[in-house]
């Protein structure tokens, strides 16, 4: 008879378990990458541009993300007044997807879309993206203002922050006659 308990029992461990590890609920995702754009262009999604990074753009690229860019093109989207960017950039161990929205040289936004740390999920948070908002690159390729830590995200912060400079950077770059 008390063996019909068990795999109620077994389930409500398991359950009870996941609320108590960190990591098991700071996985997820925030926002699908087409739901960002949509939300970004509404209705009026732009067809995807591709920016090559070779030479002079390749160099500046690793520059700002302090390590060489897995890739060789990236796929964003313009219109007349913003660009739209999808990028991901490790944490400590796993790739964080991040969307940024560059307006007239500024971060319009920068959004968590995947988060796939086990820790430092706290980045994704209004309060602390809020103060990416405006942020343009100085002379020196930084922020031109600082981006406040977070306690036991740190490495999380820092890809956030490599890839606002890498967004800023690349809006620079693109084409300006990308809008129809």
């Amino acid at each position: 008879m008390h063996r019909s308990f068990l795999p109620s029992l077994t389930l409500l461990a398991a359950l009870f378990a996941g609320n108590l590890i960190p990591g098991a609920l700071a996985r997820g995702i925030y926002q699908e990458p087409q739901d960002f754009l949509a939300e970004t262009f509404g209705h009026q999604v732009p067809r995807p541009n591709v920016l090559w990074l070779t030479g002079e753009k390749r160099k500046q690229a690793s520059k700002l993300l302090g390590h060489e860019p897995s890739f060789l093109r990236l796929r964003y989207w313009a219109n007349e007044h913003k660009s739209a960017w999808i990028l991901n950039e490790t944490g400590k161990t796993e790739p964080i997807t991040v969307g940024l929205v560059i307006a007239d040289g500024k971060i319009r936004q920068l959004k968590v879309l995947v988060f796939r740390e086990s820790r430092g999920s706290e980045v994704r948070h209004e309060f602390f993206t809020r103060p990416f908002r405006d942020a343009r690159l100085d002379g020196n390729g930084r922020l031109d203002r600082p981006i406040d830590g977070i306690s036991g995200a740190t490495l999380s912060v820092r890809a956030l922050t490599r890839l606002a400079r890498l967004a800023l950077y690349l809006d620079q770059q693109r084409p300006r006659h990308d809008a129809p």
